[in-house]
C-alpha cells in the first residue's frame, strides 16, 4: 500500500486558463474563517436573500445573512483555487501520472468527478491519449447521476464517450470479476458530504477488496471533506446490531476524514481483504475548511444534496427523515433537509423550545408548507426551518439528538419514534444501533444519550488518527 500523506505546494498545479463567474463571494487563498476576507456584490446578494430567505426577521436576517451566503454562493475559483483535487493532482503531477499513464483504467465516478473548471474526471481520462478508459463504474445514482435515491443502476454504455458502465447500485455491489480482467489500475473519484449513512464509501470500500482479490492497484483521487475534516460528531456504528450499505463499519456518524483518509482507514483497519492503494492527495488543502473554502466548485452530490451546505443539514435532520412518513424534512419542498415538520406540528411552540436550547450554531423559526412528494404529501405541514449561524461551531448529529428529544417531549403521542414506526425504515440502520431511539423513548435526555457513546467515540478516534493526511 502506497500512502502518500505530503501535501503539494500550494498552486503548483492551478489551472492555467478559465473564466471567473459572477458571484457574490471572492475568496482569498488563505482565511481564519468562511466569513474574512469577502467582497460582497449587492445584486448578487439580494437575488440570495429574495429567493432563499425572504421570510427570515430582520434580526436574525443580519446575523445569518453574511454567513449563508458564504455557504450558498455558488462562485468558485477555477483560474487559481485554493485547493487543487487529486484529479489534477494525477494529470499533471509527474511523480502521479506514471500510475496512469498506458495504462488500461476503470473509473468509479459520478457527476462530482470533476476538476476546478468542472471538466469529468470521465471526459479528462477519455480525452487523454496516454491512459486507455476501459470501463466505468457507477455507485448509487450512476455514473452520469440519473438514477434517484434507492433506484438500481443498471448496466449499460456511457453515451458519451461509448465506455462500458458496470452498475456497482444493481444486482451487485462489488465488481464482478470479469469485469476486472482487463484492468491495469482502477480508479475512485467521488466527492462524499462526509456521512456514514451515504452509500459512496462503501461502493468504496468493496471495490478496494475486489480489486485486492484481484491484484489490481487502487487510487483514491482525493477531495474535500465538504463539512470538515477537524472534527467528529454522532455515535458510532455498532457492527454487532446493525452493518449494512449505510452503516457498514464501526465509524462515527461524521467522521472527519476525506475520501482517501477513509479509504486508508478501510483498508488497513476494516477490509477483509486487502489492496495495493494509493491515494493522490490535494494539493494545498487543510481540515479546517469548509467547502466554500476551497475554491473549487460544489457539483451535487445526489439529488437533495444541491449546495455545500446542504452536508451539514444532511447530518441535522436526515436520521430522523428516515422514519417513513414520520415527518418532513423538506424533501418534497424547496429546502431539504433544512425544515422540520408535520401537519400536527405546532410550528411556534416547537420554534421556542428548539431556540430555548441555544444549540451551537444554529437557530430555528416557524415554517408551514406543502411538500409536492416525500412524507406528507399535498399535506399543509407545519414547524421548523433549521439556519445554521456558524458553520464552524455546529454539530449537526449531536443538535439531531436535542431535536428528537424536544420532538418526543412535545409529541409523545404521535408515536414517531416507536418501534412499529421505526420498522420498515433505516433509522436504527443509519445510527447502527436502536439503542438512541429506545432511550430516548424511556425518557433519557439527549445530553445524557450522548455522554453514553463517548467511550466508542474516543476508541474511533484512535483508529482515524492513525490515517490522516492533511494538517
Amino acid at each position: 500500500m502506497t500512502n502518500t500523506s505530503t501535501p503539494l505546494p500550494l498552486g503548483a498545479l492551478a489551472p492555467k486558463t478559465g473564466t471567473k463567474p459572477p458571484c457574490a463571494v471572492s475568496y482569498a487563498p488563505a482565511r481564519s474563517s468562511a466569513c474574512n476576507h469577502l467582497q460582497k456584490e449587492p445584486n448578487a446578494l439580494m437575488t440570495f436573500a429574495t429567493l432563499r430567505r425572504a421570510a427570515l426577521g430582520a434580526s436574525l436576517f443580519s446575523l445569518l445573512l453574511p454567513l449563508a451566503a458564504t455557504a450558498q454562493s455558488a462562485g468558485f475559483s477555477p483560474q487559481n483555487p485554493p485547493v487543487t483535487p487529486g484529479v489534477t493532482v494525477l494529470l499533471e503531477d509527474p511523480a502521479f501520472f506514471p500510475l496512469v499513464e498506458g495504462k488500461r483504467a476503470g473509473l468509479i465516478t459520478n457527476p462530482t468527478g470533476v476538476d476546478a473548471r468542472l471538466r469529468s474526471t470521465v471526459d479528462l481520462l477519455h480525452d487523454n491519449p496516454a491512459v486507455t478508459l476501459a470501463a466505468l463504474f457507477g455507485p448509487e445514482h450512476g455514473v452520469r447521476g440519473d438514477a434517484y435515491a434507492g433506484d438500481k443502476v443498471d448496466d449499460t454504455t456511457d453515451p458519451k464517450t461509448g465506455v462500458p458502465v458496470y452498475s456497482l447500485y444493481g444486482a451487485t455491489r462489488r465488481p464482478k470479476p470479469e469485469w476486472l480482467e482487463n484492468l491495469d489500475v482502477m480508479i475512485y473519484d467521488i466527492q462524499d458530504i462526509g456521512s456514514s449513512s451515504y452509500t459512496y464509501i462503501y461502493t468504496m470500500a468493496y471495490a478496494m477488496e475486489a480489486c485486492g482479490e484481484a491484484g489490481i492497484p487502487f487510487l483514491v483521487l482525493d477531495r474535500p471533506n465538504p463539512v470538515g475534516a477537524d472534527y467528529i460528531d454522532g455515535p458510532v456504528i455498532n457492527t454487532e446490531e446493525y452493518s449494512t450499505f449505510v452503516g457498514l463499519y464501526n465509524i462515527a456518524y461524521m467522521y472527519g476524514m476525506t475520501p482517501g483518509e477513509t479509504a486508508m482507514m478501510f483498508n488497513a483497519d476494516y477490509n477483509t481483504t486487502k489492496c495495493e492503494l494509493t491515494v493522490v492527495p490535494m494539493n494545498g488543502y487543510h481540515r479546517s475548511m469548509r467547502q466554500w473554502d476551497t475554491g473549487l466548485p460544489f457539483v451535487p452530490t445526489s439529488t437533495h444534496i444541491p449546495h455545500a451546505e446542504t452536508s451539514f443539514f444532511y447530518s441535522l435532520t436526515g436520521i430522523m427523515g428516515e422514519i417513513r412518513n414520520g415527518l418532513n424534512i423538506g424533501v418534497g419542498y424547496t429546502l431539504p433537509f433544512e425544515t422540520i415538520a408535520a401537519p400536527w406540528i405546532d410550528r411556534e411552540q416547537l420554534t421556542d423550545a428548539l431556540n430555548a436550547k441555544n444549540l451551537p450554531g444554529i437557530h430555528f423559526r416557524p415554517i408551514s408548507y406543502k411538500p409536492k412528494y416525500a412524507a406528507y404529501k399535498d399535506e399543509m405541514c407545519h414547524g421548523v426551518q433549521i439556519f445554521i449561524s456558524d458553520y464552524k461551531a455546529v454539530r449537526p448529529v449531536t443538535a439531531q439528538i436535542h431535536i428528537i428529544e424536544t420532538l418526543q417531549k412535545l409529541y409523545p403521542g404521535e408515536g414517531v419514534f416507536t418501534d412499529a414506526r421505526a420498522q420498515g425504515s433505516l433509522f436504527d440502520e443509519v445510527l447502527g444501533t436502536d439503542s438512541i431511539r429506545q432511550r430516548i423513548l424511556a425518557g433519557e435526555t439527549a445530553d445524557a444519550i450522548i455522554a453514553s457513546y463517548q467511550d466508542r467515540v474516543k476508541e474511533f478516534e484512535k483508529t482515524r488518527s492513525k490515517h490522516l493526511i492533511y494538517d
